[in-house]
Protein backbone atom coordinates (compact mmCIF):
# COMPACT_ATOMS: atom_id res chain seq x y z
CA UNK A 1 0.00 0.00 0.00
CA UNK A 2 1.56 3.23 -1.37
CA UNK A 3 1.50 6.03 1.93
CA UNK A 4 3.26 8.99 2.92
CA UNK A 5 6.68 8.71 4.31
CA UNK A 6 8.30 11.92 5.72
CA UNK A 7 12.28 11.56 4.42
CA UNK A 8 15.48 13.59 5.32
CA UNK A 9 17.83 12.58 3.24
CA UNK A 10 20.73 14.07 4.20
CA UNK A 11 22.48 14.24 7.45
CA UNK A 12 25.89 14.27 9.24
CA UNK A 13 27.34 12.30 12.34
CA UNK A 14 30.23 13.17 14.33
CA UNK A 15 32.45 11.68 11.31
CA UNK A 16 32.40 14.66 9.77
CA UNK A 17 35.07 17.55 10.31
CA UNK A 18 32.27 20.40 10.02
CA UNK A 19 29.55 18.75 12.28
CA UNK A 20 29.15 18.87 15.97
CA UNK A 21 30.04 16.21 18.44
CA UNK A 22 26.74 16.03 19.78
CA UNK A 23 26.03 14.15 16.35
CA UNK A 24 26.98 10.71 17.52
CA UNK A 25 24.27 7.73 16.53
CA UNK A 26 21.84 7.46 19.30
CA UNK A 27 21.64 11.11 19.49
CA UNK A 28 20.34 11.58 15.24
CA UNK A 29 18.16 8.32 15.83
CA UNK A 30 16.51 10.40 19.07
CA UNK A 31 16.29 13.37 17.60
CA UNK A 32 15.04 12.24 14.32
CA UNK A 33 11.95 10.20 15.56
CA UNK A 34 11.23 13.26 18.10
CA UNK A 35 11.04 15.45 14.65
CA UNK A 36 8.68 12.38 13.62
CA UNK A 37 10.84 11.49 10.69
CA UNK A 38 10.05 8.20 8.87
CA UNK A 39 13.41 7.92 6.87
CA UNK A 40 16.77 9.12 7.51
CA UNK A 41 20.31 9.19 5.27
CA UNK A 42 23.37 9.35 7.10
CA UNK A 43 25.87 11.01 4.47
CA UNK A 44 29.46 11.85 6.01
CA UNK A 45 31.29 14.04 3.95
CA UNK A 46 33.55 10.89 1.74
CA UNK A 47 32.91 8.31 4.85
CA UNK A 48 31.27 5.72 5.87
CA UNK A 49 32.47 4.25 9.28
CA UNK A 50 29.26 6.13 11.40
CA UNK A 51 26.43 4.30 9.54
CA UNK A 52 26.33 0.71 10.69
CA UNK A 53 25.98 2.34 14.10
CA UNK A 54 23.30 4.41 13.41
CA UNK A 55 21.43 1.47 11.50
CA UNK A 56 21.73 -0.54 14.68
CA UNK A 57 20.80 2.44 17.07
CA UNK A 58 17.46 2.68 15.22
CA UNK A 59 16.92 -0.91 15.69
CA UNK A 60 13.38 -1.15 16.97
CA UNK A 61 12.48 1.93 16.05
CA UNK A 62 9.62 3.30 13.35
CA UNK A 63 12.62 4.70 11.36
CA UNK A 64 14.60 3.40 8.66
CA UNK A 65 18.17 4.74 8.21
CA UNK A 66 19.55 4.24 4.30
CA UNK A 67 23.41 4.44 3.78
CA UNK A 68 24.95 6.85 2.53
CA UNK A 69 27.64 8.68 1.70
CA UNK A 70 28.53 13.09 0.22
CA UNK A 71 31.18 12.32 -1.91
CA UNK A 72 32.95 15.27 -3.30
CA UNK A 73 34.31 14.93 -6.66
CA UNK A 74 37.67 15.93 -8.74
CA UNK A 75 35.58 18.97 -9.53
CA UNK A 76 35.03 19.80 -5.56
CA UNK A 77 30.78 18.48 -6.36
CA UNK A 78 29.33 17.29 -3.42
CA UNK A 79 27.16 14.56 -4.11
CA UNK A 80 24.80 12.41 -2.44
CA UNK A 81 25.35 8.41 -2.87
CA UNK A 82 22.07 6.78 -1.27
CA UNK A 83 21.74 2.51 -0.86
CA UNK A 84 19.62 0.31 0.69
CA UNK A 85 22.80 -1.91 2.05
CA UNK A 86 25.61 -1.25 3.50
CA UNK A 87 27.46 -3.51 1.01
CA UNK A 88 26.90 -0.89 -2.03
CA UNK A 89 28.26 1.77 0.11
CA UNK A 90 31.31 -0.60 1.17
CA UNK A 91 32.22 -0.99 -2.47
CA UNK A 92 31.78 2.86 -2.86
CA UNK A 93 34.01 3.46 0.05
CA UNK A 94 36.99 1.47 -1.31
CA UNK A 95 36.67 3.14 -4.25
CA UNK A 96 36.62 6.49 -2.33
CA UNK A 97 39.64 5.36 0.00
CA UNK A 98 41.57 4.68 -2.85
CA UNK A 99 41.44 8.58 -4.04
CA UNK A 100 41.39 10.49 -1.56
CA UNK A 101 45.13 11.74 -0.47
CA UNK A 102 46.23 13.98 2.88
CA UNK A 103 45.72 13.85 6.47
CA UNK A 104 43.44 15.25 9.12
CA UNK A 105 44.19 18.12 10.72
CA UNK A 106 42.29 18.24 13.97
CA UNK A 107 43.28 21.64 14.73
CA UNK A 108 42.35 23.50 11.79
CA UNK A 109 39.38 21.33 9.93
CA UNK A 110 37.87 19.44 13.19
CA UNK A 111 37.62 16.26 14.98
CA UNK A 112 36.40 13.02 13.15
CA UNK A 113 35.09 10.70 15.66
CA UNK A 114 33.66 7.04 14.85
CA UNK A 115 31.60 6.11 17.63
CA UNK A 116 29.36 2.86 18.01
CA UNK A 117 25.56 2.61 18.83
CA UNK A 118 26.52 2.15 22.74
CA UNK A 119 27.86 5.67 22.24
CA UNK A 120 31.30 4.78 22.47
CA UNK A 121 34.35 5.98 20.70
CA UNK A 122 35.63 3.87 18.44
CA UNK A 123 38.47 5.71 17.09
CA UNK A 124 39.19 8.71 15.04
CA UNK A 125 39.61 8.94 11.53
CA UNK A 126 42.96 10.56 9.98
CA UNK A 127 41.99 10.50 6.36
CA UNK A 128 41.15 14.38 5.19
CA UNK A 129 37.66 13.81 4.31
CA UNK A 130 37.06 17.85 4.13
CA UNK A 131 39.33 17.10 1.29
CA UNK A 132 37.88 16.25 -2.69
CA UNK A 133 38.24 12.77 -4.42
CA UNK A 134 40.70 12.58 -7.27
CA UNK A 135 37.29 11.11 -9.18
CA UNK A 136 35.47 13.00 -12.06
CA UNK A 137 31.64 13.42 -11.17
CA UNK A 138 30.66 11.61 -14.27
CA UNK A 139 32.29 8.60 -12.82
CA UNK A 140 30.99 8.96 -10.06
CA UNK A 141 27.63 8.63 -11.27
CA UNK A 142 28.25 5.66 -12.88
CA UNK A 143 29.72 3.66 -10.13
CA UNK A 144 27.21 4.74 -7.62
CA UNK A 145 24.60 3.50 -10.29
CA UNK A 146 26.77 0.45 -10.86
CA UNK A 147 26.95 -0.63 -6.99
CA UNK A 148 22.70 -0.08 -7.06
CA UNK A 149 22.78 3.43 -5.64
CA UNK A 150 20.97 6.57 -6.26
CA UNK A 151 22.76 9.44 -7.36
CA UNK A 152 21.71 13.27 -5.79
CA UNK A 153 23.87 16.57 -6.69
CA UNK A 154 23.80 17.86 -3.39
CA UNK A 155 22.46 21.60 -2.02
CA UNK A 156 23.12 22.97 -5.97
CA UNK A 157 21.72 26.34 -5.16
CA UNK A 158 24.30 26.80 -2.59
CA UNK A 159 27.52 29.13 -3.75
CA UNK A 160 30.17 26.48 -3.02
CA UNK A 161 30.46 22.58 -3.26
CA UNK A 162 27.38 22.28 -6.06
CA UNK A 163 27.38 20.98 -9.15
CA UNK A 164 26.24 24.75 -10.77
CA UNK A 165 29.03 26.97 -8.75
CA UNK A 166 31.85 24.28 -9.75
CA UNK A 167 30.88 24.02 -13.54
CA UNK A 168 28.25 26.74 -14.03
CA UNK A 169 25.68 24.20 -15.45
CA UNK A 170 24.51 20.88 -15.32
CA UNK A 171 25.47 18.39 -17.91
CA UNK A 172 22.05 16.60 -19.06
CA UNK A 173 24.95 13.55 -19.58
CA UNK A 174 25.60 13.16 -16.39
CA UNK A 175 22.40 10.96 -15.52
CA UNK A 176 21.22 12.33 -11.78
CA UNK A 177 18.36 10.68 -9.78
CA UNK A 178 17.18 14.18 -8.48
CA UNK A 179 18.86 17.62 -7.47
CA UNK A 180 18.74 18.52 -3.70
CA UNK A 181 17.77 22.32 -2.70
CA UNK A 182 18.55 23.44 0.58
CA UNK A 183 16.58 24.59 2.93
CA UNK A 184 17.05 27.96 2.69
CA UNK A 185 16.26 28.56 -0.67
CA UNK A 186 13.60 25.39 -0.90
CA UNK A 187 12.05 23.67 -3.45
CA UNK A 188 9.30 26.07 -4.69
CA UNK A 189 11.92 29.23 -4.91
CA UNK A 190 13.95 26.62 -6.81
CA UNK A 191 11.72 25.43 -9.36
CA UNK A 192 11.30 29.41 -10.24
CA UNK A 193 15.41 30.19 -9.85
CA UNK A 194 16.15 27.68 -12.11
CA UNK A 195 13.02 26.94 -15.03
CA UNK A 196 15.72 24.97 -17.03
CA UNK A 197 16.05 22.15 -14.94
CA UNK A 198 11.97 21.11 -14.57
CA UNK A 199 13.22 17.73 -15.92
CA UNK A 200 14.86 17.27 -12.68
CA UNK A 201 12.95 15.88 -9.16
CA UNK A 202 14.11 17.83 -6.57
CA UNK A 203 14.31 17.20 -2.99
CA UNK A 204 14.99 19.29 -0.03
CA UNK A 205 17.10 17.97 2.99
CA UNK A 206 18.48 19.25 6.21
CA UNK A 207 21.97 18.32 5.90
CA UNK A 208 22.39 18.51 9.49
CA UNK A 209 25.60 19.29 11.21
CA UNK A 210 24.25 20.17 14.25
CA UNK A 211 21.14 18.27 16.21
CA UNK A 212 18.88 20.83 16.09
CA UNK A 213 18.99 21.09 12.40
CA UNK A 214 17.61 17.37 11.73
CA UNK A 215 14.06 17.34 10.23
CA UNK A 216 13.91 21.40 9.28
CA UNK A 217 13.99 20.66 6.03
CA UNK A 218 12.30 16.75 4.56
CA UNK A 219 10.55 15.67 1.55
CA UNK A 220 7.78 13.84 1.83
CA UNK A 221 7.55 10.50 -0.92
CA UNK A 222 4.58 8.60 -1.36
CA UNK A 223 5.87 4.98 -1.68
CA UNK A 224 5.17 1.61 -0.65
CA UNK A 225 8.37 1.22 1.50
CA UNK A 226 11.23 3.06 2.81
CA UNK A 227 14.05 1.71 -0.78
CA UNK A 228 16.15 3.11 -3.01
CA UNK A 229 13.34 1.67 -5.68
CA UNK A 230 11.12 3.33 -4.57
CA UNK A 231 13.09 6.62 -3.90
CA UNK A 232 13.64 6.05 -7.95
CA UNK A 233 10.02 5.85 -8.95
CA UNK A 234 9.17 8.19 -7.11
CA UNK A 235 11.70 10.95 -8.24
CA UNK A 236 10.34 10.03 -11.78
CA UNK A 237 6.88 9.87 -10.86
CA UNK A 238 6.04 5.82 -11.54
CA UNK A 239 3.02 3.97 -10.62
CA UNK A 240 1.55 6.36 -8.20
CA UNK A 241 4.77 7.16 -6.51
CA UNK A 242 5.83 10.78 -6.10
CA UNK A 243 7.17 13.48 -4.17
CA UNK A 244 4.04 14.71 -2.32
CA UNK A 245 5.43 17.81 -0.16
CA UNK A 246 8.26 19.50 1.17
Amino acid sequence: MIRTFRCDLHIHTCLSPCAGLEMYPTAIVQRAVAEKLDVIAVCDHNASENVPYVIRAAAGRALTVLPGMEVTSREEVHLLALFDKTDGLQRLQNIVNAHLTGTNDEERFGCQAIVNEADEVEGFSERLLIGATELALSDLVRQIHDFGGLAVASHIDRESFSVISQLGFIDPEIPFDALEISRRTGAANARRQYPELSGYAFLTSSDAHRLEDIGKARTAFLMEEPTVRELKMAFSGQSGRRIASF
